[in-house]
């Protein structure tokens, strides 16, 4: 993985703070993270990840100009053949 080093830090480490923290809050956070720590990544690591993941949302919910919607994303990831869905079953 290549680490861009020309970047806002200040706006990259708001995102894997933010993260961090939907662990607590959200569900499918809460499996995602799960998951890439059961493939073996280290903390910082699967965090980071589910900073990019949410990155992708936000900018998303940007371009469609509609507010973030838990419901709404669980759906696209079902439809999608996520992975991530049979994490959430269990």
């Amino acid at each position: 993985m290549h680490w861009r080093y020309s970047c806002p830090r200040f706006l990259r480490q708001t995102f894997v703070e933010w993260a961090n923290e939907s662990i607590r809050f959200s569900f499918w956070a809460r499996a995602f993270y799960k998951l890439q720590r059961e493939r073996g990544k280290t903390h910082q690591m699967a965090v980071r990840s589910l900073a990019f993941k949410w990155v992708r949302i936000l900018y998303r919910c940007w371009q469609q100009r509609t507010p973030y919607n838990e419901a709404t994303y669980l759906m696209a990831l079902k439809a999608k053949g996520s992975p991530l869905v049979a994490e959430l079953a269990k």
